[in-house]
């Protein structure tokens, strides 16, 4: 079969960094008309530890509730405190749209977090002209794709308009500048739905007084920089380099360049993945943990036998959930090493499962590759050895059995027996069947 490489990456070094700060709380706000009636504080519990909080809006936080705090610390400080249970889902489809927007307006789009994403500006001057032009045409292209959503002839899983861009427009602060950084601290200091452009030759004075928070720090390197008086990226960067580099390395040489705005890092465009995916609906809502982990061992497998995967291996892998009452839970992992082994694959998100399980019985699960690395067939990966070839050749002829069954009887009558509830007094509850896909 014929594969076609990788689309190679595009590269910009003028930037428009497009911010959006609390992006997910915004998002859950968006879909509730109630409260921009009557505004009260707010606060978005996090994915992996629903005792914390993870984005908390301004009201609250001018209460003195922080994101990280648990729940009974916040609930102590702001008795009228509004807590929402988290939809990653719905924020990464919300996320998906507005890179999609942002790609209408130029070929280079990098996504950096939830709710930030750089536009490479290179060559845009002979489409829209000045930098302010093509700041219009940024904030133009995310308000079309609020019109496009909200017109849609079906609608979304939660309700017809429940678009992020209804009120994320607003929101959208832009920095446009030579290189990521100084695009990202121009955002900063914009106002929401406005911009700050830092024209060429201007990056030392703009940067000169800001402060060293924005500067990508770890917590003991910032109190290093703060105990030797340090205060903004002006007196950081009058310090003599060699003495930065001996004092912090080799992260201590890429602070100093950024702060003295001689390091420009491109935007680089990632060509839009067609992911991979397997999904399975349950009869009934589920919710325990061993009948999930097979589920997703299952997802993982006919997942692998996708025939675009074929000479690939797996390089980052997730799985999602739709959960009863409109939740959902989401979970990514980006594996060291891309395999095409199943147990590999399936590992971190068995793992992600123990340690962060969803809040509530799941009703649809999905898994999806959404980005690979080169590689060989996995007969080649099996083959290390000769136990690994023999239960390799096993697998084939167990794989063939099977098809042949479906063939013949026109489904499949080959079931695993999974324990679910062992000290249920119920036969029927202690044991559930699931298809058999070896």
């Amino acid at each position: 079969m014929t594969r076609t490489l990788p689309t190679p990456h595009l590269a910009s070094a003028s930037a428009a960094c497009c911010w959006i700060p609390l992006f997910a709380l915004r998002c859950e706000t968006a879909r509730r008309p109630e409260l921009a009636a009557s505004p009260q504080p707010g606060a978005l519990l996090s994915p992996e530890d629903p005792r914390r909080l993870w984005q908390v809006s301004p009201l609250a936080r001018h209460a003195g509730v922080k994101p990280g705090m648990t729940v009974s610390q916040a609930i102590g400080l702001c008795a009228a405190l509004k807590l929402y249970e988290p939809d990653p889902v719905h924020y990464d489809e919300q996320f998906a749209r507005l890179l999609a927007a942002l790609a209408h307006v130029s070929p280079v789009v990098e996504p950096a977090e939830l709710g930030l994403a750089y536009v490479g500006t290179d060559g845009l001057e002979g489409l829209y002209g000045t930098p302010e032009r093509i700041v219009e045409a940024i904030k133009c292209g995310v308000r079309s794709a609020e019109c496009g959503i909200s017109m849609q002839g079906h609608a979304p899983r939660h309700s017809p308009i429940n678009s992020a861009f209804r009120t994320q427009h607003s929101a959208l602060r832009v920095g446009v500048g030579r290189g990521k950084f100084v695009s990202w601290v121009a955002a900063t200091r914009a106002r929401p739905g406005e911009a700050v452009i830092v024209h060429p030759g201007e990056e030392g004075k703009f940067l000169f007084s800001q402060p060293l928070a924005v500067l990508p720090l770890d917590p003991d390197t910032h109190r290093r920089l703060r105990q030797l008086g340090l205060k903004t990226l002006g007196h950081l960067a009058a310090l003599p380099e060699d003495a930065i580099v001996s004092q912090f390395g080799r992260a201590g040489r890429r602070l100093w360049r950024l702060a003295a705005g001689l390091t420009a890092e491109p935007v680089i465009g990632r060509p839009t993945p067609e992911p991979i995916t397997a999904t399975l609906t349950f009869f009934s809502p589920v919710a325990e943990r061993e009948l999930l982990a097979h589920a997703l061992d299952q997802l993982v497998v006919r997942a692998l036998r996708d025939p675009r995967r074929s000479g690939w291996r797996v390089q980052v892998v997730r799985a999602r959930a739709e959960l009863e009452y409109g939740a959902s839970w989401l979970v990514e992992a980006t594996l060291k090493d891309p395999t095409a082994d199943r147990e590999r694959v399936a590992a971190p998100l068995k793992t992600r499962l123990e340690q962060a399980p969803p809040v509530g019985a799941v009703e649809r699960l999905a898994v999806e590759f959404t980005a690979f690395a080169p590689g060989t067939a996995e007969l080649q990966l099996f083959a290390r050895d000769a136990s690994a070839a023999a239960r390799a050749g096993r697998r084939r002829a167990l794989t063939s059995a099977v098809q042949e069954i479906k063939l013949r009887l026109k489904r499949s009558y080959l079931y695993h027996v999974i324990e679910v509830q062992p000290w249920s007094r119920l036969p029927e509850r202690r044991y559930a069947l699931i298809d058999y896909e070896p």
